[in-house]
């Protein structure tokens, strides 16, 4: 079973997240700022973060780096969900995201989000849970 670190300041949408994750398939935990998602990260060793950009203690570039730093978790593959610009996004691969969802695209439903993200959970060759597929 694919494990998904889910890290959103707002709680709303993280719960509303965790929720639609969850009933597709996938093994969520959450945290809502920077330092408790380096602290489960390290603990639960997610295949996958859903990270958020803007957030308390310490913001999402930052959580980035830290993790891409850190040996032991240096592999595990984060998405950054952002509101944010285009833009920063080169330099946010660089730094080490291997995709990008739009926080627009939760707007449209539990739906869009995990089509969306099972197409990259394919391409990483981690398995998408039944529930998480099209009907």
């Amino acid at each position: 079973m694919t494990k998904i670190l889910l890290v959103d300041d707002s709680k709303f949408l993280r719960l509303a997240t965790e929720r639609a994750l969850a009933r597709a398939g996938y093994e969520v935990s959450t945290a809502m700022d920077g330092e408790h998602a380096l602290q489960l990260a390290r603990e639960k060793m997610p295949d996958v973060i859903l990270l958020d950009m803007l957030l308390p203690k310490m913001t999402g570039p930052d959580v980035l780096k830290a993790l891409k730093k850190d040996p032991a978790t240096a592999g595990i593959a984060v998405i950054v969900l952002t509101g944010l610009s285009h833009k920063n996004a080169a330099r946010l691969q660089q730094d080490g995201a291997c995709a990008f969802l739009e926080k627009s695209e939760l707007d449209k439903g539990c739906e869009a989000l995990l089509a969306a993200l099972a197409g990259i959970v394919q391409k990483l060759k981690l398995e998408v849970p039944a529930g998480a597929l099209a009907k």
